[in-house]
Order: C-alpha cells, then sequence, then structure tokens
C-alpha cells in the first residue's frame, strides 16, 4: 500500500470512528485555496473539524507531531471558510487530531479531542 493509499484508509477508518459514535460526516477532504479539511462532522450543535494523521507503523514518529502551528494555521482558514458557507458560524467547533496507526493485526485509533484551538477568533 502506497502512502496516498495509507492516507485514504487511514482517513475512512477514522470517519467510521466517527460515525459509529454517533458523528455525521458533513464533509471529507473539503479544499480551499487556504487548505484542506479532512473530515468536517457534526453531533447536535458541535461541529468537529479532524485532521487524521495516519502511518504505517511508528516508523516517522508520533502522527500528531505533523499537524504544526503552520498546519494549524492552514486549517483553521479553511474551516473559517467552511463555516461561512454553510452558516455554521454560531455552531460550537471543536478541532480534533486523530491518529491512525497501520499494524499488520489491523488499524489503532487515537483521538485526540480540542487538539488546537482559534486563539484569535474563538468560535
Amino acid at each position: 500500500m502506497d502512502s496516498g493509499e495509507v492516507g485514504r484508509k487511514g482517513e475512512a477508518v477514522a470517519a467510521k470512528y466517527y460515525l459509529d459514535r454517533g458523528y455525521q460526516l458533513l464533509a471529507h477532504n473539503y479544499h480551499t485555496r487556504r487548505g484542506e479539511l479532512d473530515l468536517i462532522l457534526q453531533r447536535q450543535e458541535q461541529i468537529v473539524i479532524c485532521e487524521v494523521k495516519t502511518r504505517a507503523g511508528r516508523q516517522l514518529g508520533v502522527p500528531a507531531e505533523a499537524v504544526t502551528p503552520a498546519k494549524q494555521k492552514r486549517i483553521l482558514l479553511a474551516a473559517k471558510q467552511f463555516l461561512q458557507e454553510n452558516l455554521l458560524l454560531d455552531a460550537f467547533i471543536r478541532f480534533d487530531v486523530v491518529e491512525i496507526t497501520r499494524f499488520e493485526t489491523g488499524w489503532r485509533v487515537h483521538c485526540i479531542p480540542n487538539a488546537f484551538c482559534d486563539r484569535e477568533n474563538p468560535y
């Protein structure tokens, strides 16, 4: 499985993780000029913007380490655009990072709720 396939499978595993917990998937791979959002989900009045980081084993370190401050800024800008376009600026917004690690025996999911926030424009 190449890295693109691993990433797509990881996003599918993360989406299932949320769907199994009662979330509705609003968008997957939402693209803007400002950045991309892997998963956008909703449960009741809460919107979750989820960045998925997938690794095949631990050879590249902890997946969440790849969500740098620069990456967070791009996610925040893309989220703002999505929320404006979909009239969701009044919703409670949470930014999660989900680490998906592939092992020979299956996939491990580690969700980090509220992994970061928009300190300049809290939702």
